[in-house]
């Protein structure tokens, strides 16, 4: 954690010139924005062996040292989250892991001179927000202890953290506006993004068969959800009736909602018979590996081009989110021209 929680989330905006772009997904450009796990996106071009044995400075950027206890702590929360390094990524991974310390240590180094400083108000704001994350005090102090951490050392990184975190806001702010013809631009380009399959809108009633049930057990579900059957088509509120039987954990409150899904998304009997009903239309028994369905579909929609208008806001935030990681990446590149870089390794 010591000065990763930030070195991972705000340096990794400034290693994608490493990286090639992410793509929108079907009318939710917004998942392009995601990370991927560490050497998903790796290059195949050659690079130079890290020692198996470390020196005590790794690097030196414009005179300040990269110490091998710090790049131990960046390359130990890389593997907490994400696994350990395969060996043949080894290199790479710890070269890139390297690269976004420098890169790191650049824009504090920038933040300093510019006179950019955080109170101790903003810092106990953050803390109070990674306490929250935890069940008590004494489970963040445990976590701490068990990285070797002092809570000091975790004041001081978040300091850094907000700090370089105005920087980078105060650097490129009026540079991440997304204009229309932006939006246009990549909703004409793309087109594949916002194809949308067939869609169907259904609730729906489960009574559960475990797995391991026998005969007897299976056949008083099936007589529980025909007679919960008989309920519905008499005319009664299948949402109420799914909020008092069904046993869908996820679904029952809402009335048995299940909002809008798309061919396959479901097992194959729920499918096939949510799929071959129309709206207001409700099945008879469907069974499947979970049990014994009552479906009621309530909208269908065809396949269709998602209209611009209807994924406006996701694009413009994807878009922003677009322009923000370029003008970071191309502000950290202008620090890393005007500095003085040595790697040791």
């Amino acid at each position: 954690m010591k000065r990763i929680l930030s070195l991972l989330a705000i340096v990794a905006l400034c290693a994608c010139s490493r990286t090639p772009a992410t793509t929108a997904n079907a009318a939710t450009p917004e998942q392009a924005g995601s990370a991927p796990p560490p050497g998903a996106l790796l290059g195949a071009e050659p690079v130079k062996p890290v020692p198996q044995e470390l020196p005590d400075v790794l690097a030196r950027v414009n005179g300040e040292a990269v110490n091998k206890a710090e790049f131990d702590r960046a390359l130990e929360s890389l593997e907490a989250r994400n696994g350990p390094v395969p060996a043949q990524q080894r290199d790479r991974v710890l070269r890139q892991v390297l690269d976004q310390i420098v890169s790191y240590k650049l824009l504090i180094q920038e933040s300093r001179a510019r006179n950019i400083s955080t109170p101790d108000a903003e810092v106990d704001a953050r803390m109070k927000e990674i306490l929250a994350q935890f069940p008590s005090e004494d489970a963040f102090k445990k976590m701490l202890a068990s990285r070797n951490l002092t809570l000091e050392q975790v004041r001081s990184d978040l300091r850094d953290d907000i700090t370089v975190q105005k920087l980078i806001e105060g650097a490129i702010a009026d540079k991440v506006a997304v204009t229309p013809e932006q939006v246009m631009d990549f909703y004409k380009k793309n087109p594949d993004q916002f194809q949308q399959p067939e869609r169907v809108r259904a609730s729906h009633i489960l009574i559960m068969v475990p797995k391991d049930a026998d005969t007897a057990a299976k056949t008083a579900a099936r007589g529980k959800a025909a007679e919960i059957l008989k309920d519905v088509k008499a005319g009664k509120d299948f949402a109420e009736l799914a909020r008092q039987h069904s046993q869908d954990p996820g679904s029952a409150q809402n009335g048995g909602d299940l909002g809008f899904f798309q061919q396959g998304q479901m097992v194959g009997p729920f499918n096939d018979a949510a799929f071959s009903l129309n709206p207001g239309q409700v099945s008879d028994l469907v069974e499947t590996e979970f049990g014994f369905h009552i479906i009621k579909v309530a909208e269908k929609q065809a396949a269709r081009t998602v209209p611009l208008d209807e994924v406006r806001p996701q694009l413009e935030q994807y878009l922003e989110r677009v322009n923000r990681q370029q003008q970071t990446e191309a502000f950290v590149n202008g620090l890393r021209a005007k500095g003085k870089i040595d790697i040791l390794i």
